[in-house]
């Protein structure tokens, strides 16, 4: 066998257990994003809450995840990757423990709390660990890899949640979330060799404005057209993540195990939707504003049929699940997007400050659309997400046109 097999395979055992890692962390921060609101039925029996206060403890994970986010983007700079994660998961350990033992709506919040700390790193983290320790060929393969397991993470949570309370209690599922994320927390101490980071530091010399100082990336509006789009696109998966099963029961005379079924076809179908949205991004007959448009337009009429009564019962599920699959094709092309306006040096902060524009979104959106529930307008939350998507479509065209395209080659965006 000649060196250069031994290199080729050394290398992709490396890449493959860098990207398991990432991806099995990456799934499993999703998860505990959906930590309560599949719990939302039992919840608001046990503690008498309000649909605006289940809205509001979504919003607080997602309000800490985006300033914990943003903030983590520095820290990972500044020590590396590999310890933050560590630290997320430790953080998920704790909220679930908390959820499982409360005795009303401030555990519950603390819980959320804590679940938004754990979740605030995963995307500077991720990002980094990808970008610097895998190989150029097979980047593509680790985001697409690194977008399925958050979808299937997001499955994952609504189908076992549900599973667990309505066999058990609701206090089980948050048990066996605690159980998981300490399975995966000692997964990363084992193989922590295959996620560790190079530490970067401001260089005055430099002639890129992000990489001559600690804050010089926010000087870019690029970075800052990028955080709206992420902002207004997640409105949409607010909506669908936190509300559809309620929503679905109450539109389509659905059980609350069918609806969250269909959430978890949604969740699933996006998973598929990223593998193909991968070949789209890739070709060049597309730009990634192009696919995202196309994607999301798809998605949008699918939910507009099912808020408009045209079905009815499984159909309107159907249509809420096929949607899923529009979102998840959007993905790839989405993350090409930000690829090409993030500048060198400071890829951490960056994709901490953008990336919080999701929990931001989230976070905003959550108690909008529990307000609607509240007020007796299931269909709102399909309209919603549909308008927000609308949006999206809109913000990526402008991402594009102010994108510094150059500044990254492009048979380094696949």
């Amino acid at each position: 066998m000649s060196d250069t097999t031994i290199n080729t395979s050394t290398s992709l055992r490396a890449d493959a257990t860098t990207i398991g890692i990432v991806a099995l962390a990456h799934g499993t921060s999703h998860f505990f994003q959906l930590l309560l609101p599949p719990l939302f039925p039992w919840l608001a029996t046990e503690f008498s809450l309000s649909f605006a206060q289940l809205g509001t403890l979504a919003s607080m994970l997602y309000i800490v995840s985006a300033l914990g986010q943003a903030a983590s983007g520095f820290l990972v700079d500044r020590i590396g990757a590999q310890p933050v994660m560590m630290g997320g998961l430790m953080l998920f350990v704790g909220a679930a423990l908390v959820g499982a033992s409360a005795t009303g709506y401030e555990m519950l919040m603390l819980s959320a709390v804590l679940a938004g700390l754990g979740n605030s790193p995963f995307h500077p983290v991720d990002y980094s660990i990808l970008n610097q320790r895998v190989s150029s060929a097979r980047l593509g393969h680790a985001y697409s890899a690194h977008g399925i397991t958050g979808s299937l993470g997001y499955a994952a949570a609504a189908i076992v949640s549900v599973s667990i309370a309505s066999a058990f209690s609701w206090r089980a599922a948050l048990q066996v979330a605690a159980l998981w994320a300490l399975l995966v927390l000692i997964v990363v101490v084992v193989f922590r060799s295959a996620i560790t980071t190079p530490i970067h530091r401001a260089n005055a010399a430099s002639s890129n404005e992000a990489a001559r100082s600690t804050f010089g990336f926010l000087r870019l509006p690029i970075v800052w057209m990028c955080f709206a789009f992420f902002f207004v696109l997640t409105f949409a998966g607010a909506a669908i993540q936190n509300f559809s099963t309620p929503a679905l029961t109450q539109i389509a005379g659905l059980s609350v195990t069918t609806a969250a079924t269909a959430l978890t076809g949604y969740l699933v179908l996006g998973a598929v939707g990223q593998l193909a949205g991968g070949f789209l991004a890739s070709t060049a007959r597309f730009d990634p504003e192009q696919g995202i448009t196309l994607a999301l337009g798809l998605s949008m009429l699918l939910l507009l049929a099912a808020a408009s009564g045209l079905a009815s019962g499984y159909g309107v599920a159907v249509l809420v699940m096929l949607a899923g699959f529009g979102t998840g094709v959007a993905v790839p092309s989405r993350d090409l997007l930000i690829k090409r306006a993030t500048p060198a040096g400071a890829t951490g902060r960056v994709y901490g400050m953008v990336y919080s524009g999701l929990d931001a979104g989230l976070a905003v959106a959550a108690p909008l659309f529990g307000w609607l529930m509240d007020h007796g307008q299931p269909r709102g939350i399909f309209i919603g997400a549909a308008i927000a998507m609308l949006a999206s479509m809109t913000l990526s065209w402008v991402v594009a046109r102010y994108s510094p395209r150059a500044a990254v080659p492009a048979q380094n965006l696949t």
